[in-house]
């Protein structure tokens, strides 16, 4: 399948989704073959555990030795999320909900033999499927979700600013490897030298992205099809790290909100990437704001702030903008 069609209008109504159970997929495929720094790194930091937790439950072992192929990952791990965007347990039901013949299924398609061992035979596949992801959420992703979440909503924000600035020829080229808009209504998905897949315009298209060299694709028939790219940038540092001369200078809680806000983002976002209390954080906004060091506009349903130049400055410096 080297290409979708699609219509006008299912592109116009497309958006662009966070997923933590797609961040567990992205961990789960460092852990088993890290591609990259920050991927090699989690794999030394969660190998050891990883590998005796498959060691103790044969069928996610099995799971897991079937749902890659060269070129392939397995339906149910490359699962859309539901376009309005929820949480990691209710993502996991997505999972379960599919049921062990379907899962079945999907990994007789990804396994690179074709023919499932009996361990995967009996009932509860679809179960160990999701106590796979669940493990990698809970000893791998949890405590830095919010990390990674601030860094995949910076990714969307630029995303859509771009869509904005360049439309959608432009923001579909810049989504990694094999992805562009090549006419006639088709996006290129890979290069694969199959026949184009016809979304129906009812469907519901997503884009998502993944803290992981992502290339996917994934669907659930008929209506639900996702687009998995690599967030443009590293892992950037938490929040909370200040410089001691920008904390001397402004108070170390209005110097993480500086610092968090390289990118755009919105009161929850900081809220969840530094820890602060929603109170604390719309107080020390006001103040910024009144310095001159950040902005705020409104975006969808959410207000955005992000630092000005002066605040650029500022944190590069340590020292105060020059008064006006």
């Amino acid at each position: 399948m080297g290409t979708w069609q699609i219509s006008a209008d299912l592109l116009a109504r497309s958006r662009f989704v966070v997923s933590p159970r797609i961040e567990a997929a992205g961990a789960l495929n460092d852990l088993v073959r890290p591609s990259d720094p920050e991927g090699r790194a989690l794999a030394a930091a969660h190998g050891e555990a990883f590998r005796a937790m498959l060691e103790a439950h044969p069928v996610r072992r099995a799971v897991l030795d079937h749902s890659w192929r060269k070129g392939w990952i397995s339906d149910w791990l490359s699962l859309p999320p539901a376009a309005g965007g929820r949480g990691f347990a209710e993502e996991l039901d997505d999972v379960r909900a599919l049921g062990d013949d379907l899962v079945r299924e999907q990994l007789a398609e990804s396994s690179a033999t074709g023919r499932l061992p009996d361990v995967l035979q009996g009932d509860g596949v679809a179960e160990q499927a999701a106590q796979l992801l669940d493990w990698v959420w809970t000893h791998v992703l949890a405590t830095d979700w919010a990390r990674r979440e601030r860094i995949l909503r910076a990714d969307v924000v630029s995303r859509t600013s771009r869509l904005a600035t360049h439309g959608w020829a432009a923001v579909l080229r810049d989504l990694g490897r094999d992805r562009e808009w090549v006419g006639a209504g088709h996006l290129r998905i890979n290069h694969y030298d199959l026949p184009s897949r016809v979304l129906p315009d009812d469907a519901d298209l997503l884009f998502v992205p993944v803290n992981h060299r992502a290339h996917w694709v994934g669907w659930l028939l008929p209506s639900r099809y996702a687009v998995y790219y690599p967030v443009a940038g590293a892992l950037a540092p938490v929040a909370g790290e200040t410089s001691d001369g920008l904390e001397r200078l402004v108070g170390r809680a209005r110097a993480c909100l500086l610092i968090a806000l390289e990118s755009p983002c919105s009161t929850t976002g900081l809220v969840a990437s530094t820890g602060m209390p929603l109170g604390s954080v719309g107080d020390h906004l006001k103040v910024l704001l009144a310095a001159g060091v950040v902005l705020r506009r409104r975006s969808g349903r959410e207000v955005l702030y992000w630092r000005t130049a002066a605040g650029d400055a500022l944190v590069a410096s340590g020292t105060a903008p020059s008064p006006r």
